[in-house]
């Protein structure tokens, strides 16, 4: 395996991050070092959907697959590197890797896993200290019930509207009351995901990468 430096673009992945460390409790920072983790109350869940996220104005838009700590993410527009556009991401916590499939090069750029790539999945947030029922809404086609949530951690405190399905209790959407940053999860079909999915295709070479951020294409 080759080992090299590739530039990706300031991707879905960073996009989570800002948020997703506010909500990580101390216990799961610290752990980082050791390897990162699926969110607490993932476990084994399985579904499919349509995955919308938004920051600082920005709006991306891919199909997501979840198999547990495996998310297989394909983008619309695909994400620019160096060595072309990666038009499916491959998040695997248990190898702590990253998969960019350059599909036009047989390719695959693996990058170590951080916490830019965690999905916030988790119905319950952590830190919460109120929980408020807004009432029902749709995310979609999709019903829910909106809450009002703030959690607090460091003395300091952020406000979020998150859309459940209370049914099968999962998270549809989640919104900063106080930043522009958002996830949304729509047309979410729970239903078993083929191993493959999460694997890199065959007669793919792989190339061992330090990941650098550059601009999306």
């Amino acid at each position: 395996m080759a080992v090299m430096v590739f530039r990706s673009s300031q991707s879905w992945c960073s996009l989570f991050l800002s948020v997703f460390l506010f909500l990580l409790p101390l216990s799961e920072v610290r752990a980082f070092s050791q390897g990162v983790r699926a969110p607490r109350d993932s476990g084994e869940l399985e579904f499919s959907a349509r995955l919308t996220w938004r920051t600082n104005g920005k709006t991306s838009r891919a199909q997501l697959f979840v198999k547990g700590g495996r998310y297989r993410i394909e983008h619309r527009g695909g994400v620019k590197t160096d060595m072309g556009y990666a038009t499916v991401t491959i998040v695997r916590l248990d190898k702590q890797q990253v998969w960019y499939i350059l599909s036009q090069r047989r390719l695959v750029m693996a990058v170590p896993l951080t916490l830019d790539y965690v999905l916030p999945l988790a119905v319950t947030l952590d830190g919460e200290i109120s929980r408020s029922r807004i009432g029902d809404a749709m995310v979609g086609e999709q019903q829910a019930t909106l809450y009002e949530v703030v959690v607090g951690r460091h003395d300091h405190r952020e406000t979020y509207y998150q859309w459940v399905d209370e049914t099968r209790q999962l998270l549809l959407k989640l919104v900063s009351l106080d930043r522009d940053w958002s996830v949304e999860y729509g047309r979410v079909v729970l239903s078993k995901q083929p191993e493959y999915f999460f694997e890199t295709p065959l007669g793919y070479r792989t190339f061992q990468a330090t990941e650098k951020q550059a601009d999306e294409g």
